[in-house]
């Protein structure tokens, strides 16, 4: 693996300071209070061609990879202004879609995907299985006539209500009739204002720009053209898909770290207690010193994941143990930052306090930290299973 990133990675990576001097911080946290989709700078973003980093460029994208998506992602972030939405649409649907969709499929949705005309959500998460994905009870029912009906219920699907298409995950055959727990997945794309789909926000306590929906699905109805990949031989494309999620959170989780203890830096060298900057005190220093040292670490090995995701390598383990590093290496940075402000940092004008709750979320999700201790202890060490 080579350390030093091309010209064209260099200028992905520093997107973001050049989007953030139209849409700042100020701009993201306008939105995220109110829960208002930033549509301006992600229009910006699609204008600048890099909502289809991932896509191939047959169908407008770039035909870059998972270190570029990764790239961009984590520069944006470092401005403080992620785009949660771009690691549920760009990543995990669209480029789903340009690796295991029909010709058909790929021309429909793809172009319009990457000009920023359609926005696509993905829901797998429901309220009875929770972190027990084998267990999803949504239901692709077939029908006689070579079609579906859809019918389930999922929770916590980022941006849906403003989302043109999901990406769904269901069983076409269910849990008591399958051979093997994973067989009988199937992933659908369905029209999010097709009949019989009702939606309800979710009132949420994290200041973020996409809101997360309930999403209940009775009888809709779904053709050939709705499925992704091969009936029944879903879980597979599934788990392609859920690597890239952990590591897109790094990229969240590393950039707004970094955006905190710039903030932190510069306000602890120019205040003065004691006739002295703030920050030649160690019990200020020495904090903000472990967490830069643990955020860079969890930085460089979401770069690796990337890396061996991009030349189709294993990297369940590597994308699991730095989104546990990362998400926990971003917490203790933002206290450290919050710290240096003393009764600052608690008010709006600073507005340190409002990037707790994000990288707290990560602690929790896509999965919560527990089960990724689970999966190391069992999966990359070796020890018995836990649960």
């Amino acid at each position: 693996m080579d350390f030093d990133l091309s010209p064209e990675q260099t200028m992905i990576y520093e997107y973001g300071k050049g989007l953030a001097k139209t849409y700042d911080r100020a701009y993201w946290m306008e939105n995220a209070e109110i829960h208002r989709f930033p549509e301006e700078m992600y229009n910006q973003v699609a204008a600048d061609g890099f909502l289809g980093i991932m896509v191939p460029e047959a169908y407008g994208g770039s035909g870059l990879g998972m270190m570029e998506m990764l790239l961009f992602l984590e520069g944006i972030s470092n401005e403080g202004v992620p785009l949660l939405s771009l690691v549920v649409g760009a990543c995990m649907s669209m480029s789903i879609i340009g690796e295991h969709g029909t010709e058909a499929q790929k021309q429909f949705y793809l172009p319009d995907a990457c000009k920023g005309d359609i926005r696509f959500c993905f829901a797998i998460t429901e309220p009875d299985a929770g972190t027990n994905s084998i267990r999803i009870s949504t239901l692709g029912k077939p029908t006689d006539d070579g079609r579906f009906k859809l019918s389930g219920a999922k929770t916590f699907i980022t941006d849906a209500g403003d989302s043109d298409y999901a990406l769904v995950v269901a069983r076409t055959t269910p849990l008591t009739d399958v051979k093997r727990k994973t067989d009988g997945f199937t992933l659908f794309i369905v029209d999010c204002k097709a009949k019989g789909i009702e939606m309800q926000p979710i009132p949420m306590s994290i200041p973020l720009p996409e809101q997360q929906y309930q999403v209940f699905f009775d009888d809709v109805d779904l053709g050939p053209e709705n499925v992704l990949g091969e009936v029944d031989k879903g879980f597979d494309i599934l788990f392609e898909s859920l690597n890239p999620e952990r590591i897109l959170g790094v990229a969240l989780c590393s950039g707004i770290a970094r955006y905190a203890m710039g903030r932190a830096v510069e306000y602890a060298n120019d205040r003065v207690v004691f006739d002295r900057p703030i920050g030649a005190y160690q019990a200020l220093q020495h904090p903000l010193a472990k967490a830069k040292t643990e955020v860079e670490m969890a930085s460089l090995m979401a770069r690796k994941a990337a890396w061996l995701f991009d030349n189709g390598q294993p990297c369940g383990a590597e994308a699991n143990m730095v989104k546990l590093a990362a998400s926990e290496a971003a917490i203790k940075a933002v206290d450290a930052s919050l710290q240096c402000f003393g009764g600052n940092g608690f008010t709006k004008e600073y507005g340190i306090f409002d990037l707790y709750p994000l990288v707290r979320f990560v602690k929790t999700a896509p999965i919560n930290n527990e089960m990724i201790h689970n999966y190391i202890g069992q999966y990359v060490m070796g020890l018995p299973k836990s649960y």
